[in-house]
């Protein structure tokens, strides 16, 4: 499961990152995204332009865009068998940009924080799905998911699931516009290498998706850190 992510960069930044895409000016740095919140997505939709999407796929056919909080998370094994997911994985792909993403771990009955990231500190894509959902009154709503595989071993300890990190030589195929047959995907939806991540345990700041400030990336003492009891406020992870 992928339940909070890091957009740390500003479009400027970004841009020098992927030079082949365009992102919005107004995008700033964002430490705490959290479900439901605007995340910034890549459709492939042709234009190579990034947008701002809302986190949570909401369905075309869907009667009511609440199902968008439960569809935050799309498993890469069922894409093309899910009634919420199979016309997407064919038709609406995209990438959605992040500079790491948080895990809980279960130690005892705390959920201790960890911030996982590239050990190159580079921004990256995850792989995801999404959906142009119109309304009863005429208004449109751009959403996204993000892919989920089985975990590297780095992650295995944290979680039995990991957010799909795209290689850059998988981007060209998984923003292809035409519709793709699942089976020519399920290459890229891989775990990402291990040797090539790093985690470490951050505070139970993060709990809370107010708090969207660097602190709540930064690294703490395992000795040092405030526990947090339970899960944190919207019930991630």
């Amino acid at each position: 499961m992928c339940g909070r992510f890091a957009l740390a960069l500003d479009a400027a930044a970004l841009q020098q990152a992927f030079p082949a895409f365009t992102f919005p000016v107004a995008w700033t740095p964002r430490y705490n995204l959290a479900p439901g919140q605007p995340i910034l997505v890549l459709p492939n939709d042709g234009t190579r332009r990034a947008d701002v999407f809302l986190w949570g796929l909401i369905p075309s056919w869907a009667s009511d865009p609440r199902i968008g909080q439960r569809l935050i998370n799309a498993r890469a094994e069922t894409l093309a068998v899910k009634p919420a997911f199979r016309a997407a994985c064919r038709y609406r792909r995209c990438l959605v940009f992040a500079s790491g993403f948080f895990e809980w771990r279960l130690v005892g009955k705390d959920r201790i924080p960890y911030f996982v990231r590239l050990k190159s500190g580079q921004p990256f894509a995850f792989a995801g799905l999404w959906e142009n959902w119109h309304s009863p009154d005429g208004s449109q709503v751009l959403s996204a998911t993000i892919v989920t595989t089985r975990p590297n071993e780095l992650l295995a300890p944290l979680h039995d699931r990991m957010p799909v990190i795209l290689a850059p030589e998988a981007l060209p195929l998984w923003l292809e516009p035409t519709p793709q047959p699942p089976a020519h995907l399920q290459s890229l939806l891989r775990p990402y290498p291990a040797e090539e991540m790093e985690t470490y345990p951050v505070s139970t700041l993060v709990n809370r998706p107010e708090n969207d400030d660097p602190r709540v990336m930064a690294p703490v003492s395992r000795l040092g850190q405030e526990i947090t009891q339970g899960m944190p406020d919207d019930g991630i992870p």
